[in-house]
């Protein structure tokens, strides 16, 4: 009978064991999740490369919904244009919370959120389209900028009047902006004209009133190589990489043998396209023609005098190269070109290339002059004829006229052999390979010019 008791109890007790950890399970069941990353600084392509990262990631642990802590003055209108585009595109709904400031670059990027919580005192707005000194760009990007406003507004049932006003000062909206100001919204404004939700005093406040209290919070971690690579794709940071690979190939160029100009110059091309090949912006086939570009240009001042078809060939190859590399991977037809995105890389390149030819011929000088550590270095004194000093040589005058045979190639310059005797020689067009006849045509400054016979 105790028996019978006892296993009751058990039974008993069991199941309400098994209730209570149901109860649990239905309870954990009702968290949700919600991940959370920063827009606190430039949008440039280390933000673009940071959102991607953060709604790849919260896609894969199933947040249930994404949180944007943003404070931003703005930024570049191609990188905002990319956020904007995967937000709108991002399954789950994506909020915003303006920590201060959400002007220009980030007034687009937060539209483009399925909601806006601002903390008081906050601002949005001031979305006009300026150059890197602050000046008003012409109307067609104004154009493309309200457009860009009025269609993100659009998407999210905001009024696409004043997402435009924000951008063009010539509009006026009855009640809302009367004067030719560009519009900009406290925190109670945006409220009132239905761009923003609410107003809340941190970001965890932002999580309650989305998800309620049973949420779990997922913050974005960087790494050691997150940094590394947002830094080194900073567009100021890719255009000294350019200035380091010119400034090395130019100051090689200037000296015999391969020697740390050429390997500053690889490392500065290793820096330039690894993160943008890691971040999957930089293919395969746009390094090759870097590379490629780089072999021509070698060719052309190692094997062929002068700078022609090689030379030119490779410059555009290496210019483009270095172009394609910082835009993202893109289809060939006119309706996907990303025309803007490639005259603005191609600007940062064809700058960092003219400055670096122009900052390496100046530390030429001031490296190599007499008058520096490295003047040593350098060969720079003169001999002049008043000091007795001559280059007159009556063997080689008496040379003139005379033929003979190239013993090695003349590039232009070379060593050639004129009646058992061997001189240095200089052919006077093109070159002249080894082993072809020669004839002596002049003699200056202590230099034998020829010509190959049958080629004048």
């Amino acid at each position: 009978m105790n028996k019978i008791v006892l296993f009751s109890l058990l039974s008993l007790f069991s199941f309400f064991f098994a209730v209570g950890q149901e109860d649990s399970v239905v309870d954990s069941s009702k968290f949700v999740k919600a991940y959370i990353f920063d827009i606190k600084e430039e949008i440039a392509p280390p933000v673009w490369r940071t959102t991607q990262k953060a709604l790849k990631e919260a896609k894969s642990v199933g947040a249930d919904f994404v949180i944007i802590h943003m404070n931003t003055y703005g930024g570049t209108l191609n990188d905002a244009d990319s956020i904007r585009t995967a937000i709108l595109q991002y399954e789950k709904p994506v909020y915003v919370f303006i920590d201060n400031n959400a002007a220009s670059a980030g007034a687009l990027i937060s539209i483009a959120c399925d909601s806006i919580y601002m903390r008081s005192g906050a601002n949005i707005g001031a979305a006009t389209v300026v150059n890197q000194k602050g000046e008003v760009v012409p109307d067609k990007y104004q154009s493309y900028m309200r457009s860009l406003m009025r269609s993100t507004a659009e998407a999210n049932g905001r009024d696409p009047q004043i997402a435009q006003a924000m951008v063009d000062p010539r509009i006026k909206i009855d009640g809302v902006i009367d004067s030719a100001m560009v519009l900009t919204f406290t925190s109670s404004e945006a409220i009132a004209n239905g761009f923003c939700e609410g107003t809340a005093e941190s970001v965890n406040d932002v999580v309650e009133k989305c998800g309620g209290e049973n949420v779990q919070i997922i913050r974005q971690k960087h790494s050691a190589l997150d940094h590394i690579i947002g830094f080194l794709i900073n567009p100021m940071i890719s255009g000294l990489l350019i200035m380091l690979i010119v400034g090395g190939i130019y100051f090689e160029l200037q000296s015999p043998g391969l020697g740390f100009p050429i390997v500053a110059a690889l490392v500065g091309a290793f820096l330039y396209f690894a993160p943008l090949y890691l971040e999957g912006v930089a293919a395969n086939w746009e390094i090759i023609i870097f590379v490629i570009g780089v072999i021509l240009i070698a060719v052309e001042v190692f094997a062929i005098p002068g700078f022609g078809v090689a030379g030119v060939a490779g410059l555009i190859l290496m210019i483009f190269g270095l172009t394609l590399g910082m835009v993202n991977n893109f289809n060939f037809t006119i309706e996907d070109f990303p025309w803007n995105e490639i005259a603005e890389a191609l600007l940062l390149v064809a700058v960092s290339i003219l400055l670096g030819v122009i900052l390496s011929f100046f530390l030429a000088k001031r490296l190599f002059g007499s008058h520096t550590i490295f003047g040593t270095l350098a060969l720079d004194a003169v001999q002049e004829s008043k000091d007795g000093y001559t280059v007159a040589n009556d063997s080689y005058s008496s040379m003139i006229g005379k033929s003979g045979v190239a013993i090695t190639t003349l590039r232009p310059a070379g060593k050639i052999i004129v009646e058992g005797e061997y001189f240095d020689a200089c052919a006077e067009i093109s070159y002249i390979s080894k082993g072809d006849k020669i004839i002596v045509k002049s003699y200056q400054n202590g230099q034998l010019f020829v010509m190959q016979i049958g080629g004048e």
